[in-house]
């Protein structure tokens, strides 16, 4: 009887130990601790870039590539090691002009391999580089198709999309709303993420699940109900989907893509609960001073002290809920015009770079701001001369095809910005 027990006691001293190994990411994966990220055994805080298109260089032959390779070695050597990409835009069957020209998913359930493979070589050049890469699935925005393309291949009738003459941002609010109570909408997304976490690297031969080059999943870029009426579906379809990646992928962190607040009508607590669930690692936000009307055209000197005091207002108000929920923040979204809105990467950047500046600094003032990912690495690419918008064919950028080719880009001539970079770089580490 007694040997009985000792064996029975050593099984379940055996399970018990199983489960808690099982619990912690292999070496080299990022992890939580509290409220900051640990990597390896030490704190991991970064300031990072927004490179949405990374995966879609090593598409495009030799030559996309070495652009690729010459890029990471670029960010590297100014201690840039965390970027945000877009894991793959979805269908075409809209008509928005400026919509990224290689999706991923062609239809539902039907991907593109050359596209997938283009994120394999990415991830396997940042495994060669020590970086990390945080994998937003979709998008609440048109420019790659994202929930408005499952909404299309549902059957429900678009609305005007921006740049259309009669475009109304009310109507496409409550377009997109649908998507929430869209069960065969909600049903493809949910295949797309089950193809991307199944998935296993065509380089490397590693899964994706297995991928310490991955720091973290978004479910979506910049979460939004659209409506008041939305938001509890919304908010379901949030948690469900977290729990669906979690159950999947127990190595990595997940987290939302919100912008914050606005992106809730000003609703913190709609905010504060998205970021409670237990599935959802750290918090984000979104910083836009053009984009949120705090200052109008080229007015950017005469308002910089409102915009750097909203600025300020956003980032304390984030920060008190992070440690209310007692989990990191990463501002991973924001940036500032070239001086006098010109687009030309000869032009100054004196207020973006002390925009910078004012933003990676308050880092010290609130401990809890684990990251950054500035918006957004331009690399070698450059505007066509006399040339507003993108057209296929292009070369990427940061900015997105539908808004002025060179808006917000950091070029790798950009020597000023990469001076404040690489201040705070040595900062945070």
């Amino acid at each position: 009887m007694k040997a009985n027990l000792l064996c029975l006691l050593a099984v379940f001293l055996l399970q018990v130990c199983t489960s808690a190994f099982a619990a912690v990411p292999p070496a080299g994966f990022v992890r939580r601790q509290g409220t900051g990220f640990v990597l390896g055994g030490q704190p991991y805080r970064y300031i990072g870039a927004n490179y949405w298109y990374g995966g879609l260089l090593a598409t495009q032959g030799p030559a996309g590539q070495a652009r690729l390779r010459h890029e990471l070695d670029f960010l590297q050597q100014h201690g840039v090691r965390n970027l945000r990409v877009m894991v793959g835009a979805e269908g075409l069957s809209h008509g928005y002009q400026y919509r990224v020209q290689q999706p991923l998913q062609l239809a539902p359930g039907q991907f593109d391999e050359k596209i997938a493979q283009g994120l394999d070589y990415l991830l396997a050049e940042l495994a060669k580089r020590d970086m990390k890469a945080v994998l937003h699935f979709t998008n609440t925005w048109e420019w790659s198709g994202g929930l408005g393309q499952y909404l299309e291949w549902n059957g429900y009738q678009g609305p005007p999309l921006p740049k259309d003459p009669d475009y109304n941002w009310n109507k496409y609010q409550a377009y997109i709303a649908q998507f929430y109570t869209c069960q065969p909408c909600k049903d493809e997304v949910a295949a797309y993420i089950r193809y991307v976490l199944g998935r296993t690297n065509t380089l490397t031969k590693k899964k994706y699940v297995d991928e310490p080059a991955i720091m973290a999943w978004e479910i979506i870029n910049e979460p939004r109900p659209m409506t008041v009426a939305a938001t509890p579906a919304f908010e379901t379809w949030m948690r469900e989907t977290a729990a669906l990646i979690k159950s999947l992928d127990k190595s990595h962190l997940l987290t939302t893509g919100s912008e914050g607040d606005i992106a809730t009508d000003g609703q913190l607590a709609t905010y504060e609960r998205l970021h409670a669930d237990p599935n959802i690692d750290y918090l984000t936000i979104h910083i836009w001073p053009k984009n949120w009307g705090w200052f109008k055209d080229t007015a950017t000197v005469r308002s910089l002290s409102l915009v750097l005091a909203n600025t300020r207002a956003y980032v304390a108000r984030h920060a008190a809920a992070a440690q209310k929920l007692g989990k990191p923040l990463v501002v991973e979204e924001f940036g500032l015009p070239r001086d006098g809105q010109v687009f030309a990467p000869t032009a100054a950047t004196t207020l973006r770079n002390q925009y910078y500046g004012e933003l990676f600094g308050l880092m010290r003032q609130y401990p809890i701001i684990a990251g950054y990912n500035f918006w957004a690495f331009g690399g070698q690419a450059r505007p066509v001369p006399g040339q507003t918008f993108w057209k296929a064919g292009d070369p990427y950028m940061g900015d997105p095809g539908g808004e002025e080719q060179g808006l917000n880009s950091v070029f790798d001539s950009d020597a000023a910005t990469w001076d404040v970079v690489d201040k705070y770089v040595k900062i945070v580490r």
